[in-house]
């Protein structure tokens, strides 16, 4: 495996752990204690590193000419996989709204079908700006929704007494960002790629 792809695949292998640890407070009923502070605290350099993971692949596959059709799918999909695992976790914590979620959902669903039938007749899509931007926003809605759970988790919301309310606000307009940005950028793939799907049809 080239080691642009093996960076890609170390953010498929962060997100079931990711998930995995998130939950273990709430499985197993861990009320604030050293071990929850923690299990939350693992969880930022976690994130932070397969976020990095993004451009450390990219970097590889320039630097090394490792760019390959498989490499333009494989990242895109390791994205995808790795911020709809952080997004569930946030949306049966209550910091993202179910519909924005779904919304989410359906557009990266219709874009893997998109990329799907573009492999098929021989052309691989990879990230535009306004993809790239759209993920941009998907990794500050996570950081923002983690550094809201990881407060109040270990109590320091309280202590320092912020107002949760109004950060859990801020969060679901970020949130709202990236629906827009997601569907925006949807738009520009179908304006450029959409081609190949009516010849399909």
């Amino acid at each position: 495996m080239k080691t642009a792809n093996k960076f890609t695949f170390m953010r498929i292998l962060a997100a079931p752990v990711f998930f995995v640890l998130y939950f273990i407070p709430k499985w197993f009923n861990i009320q604030k204690s050293l071990l929850l502070t923690v299990l939350s605290l693992i969880l930022l350099p976690l994130l932070a590193f397969a976020e990095f993971t993004d451009f450390l692949d990219g970097y590889s596959a320039r630097k090394h000419g490792e760019v390959s059709d498989f490499g333009k799918m494989f990242d895109p999909f390791a994205d995808v996989f790795l911020h709809l695992s952080t997004f569930t976790c946030f949306v049966f914590s209550g910091y993202m709204p179910a519909l924005l979620y779904v919304l989410i959902l359906y557009r990266e669903f219709s874009q893997n079908f998109l990329r799907m039938v573009a492999a098929k007749n021989g052309t691989a899509i990879a990230a535009r700006k306004g993809g790239k931007l759209k993920t941009v926003s998907y990794v500050v809605a996570c950081f923002v929704s983690l550094i809201q759970e990881c407060l109040s988790r270990t109590g320091a919301a309280e202590y320092m007494g912020l107002d949760m309310g109004l950060f859990r606000n801020v969060g679901i307009a970020f949130y709202a960002v990236c629906v827009a940005l997601a569907y925006i950028s949807f738009i520009d793939y179908l304006r450029h790629f959409g081609s190949i799907l009516k010849e399909s049809v």
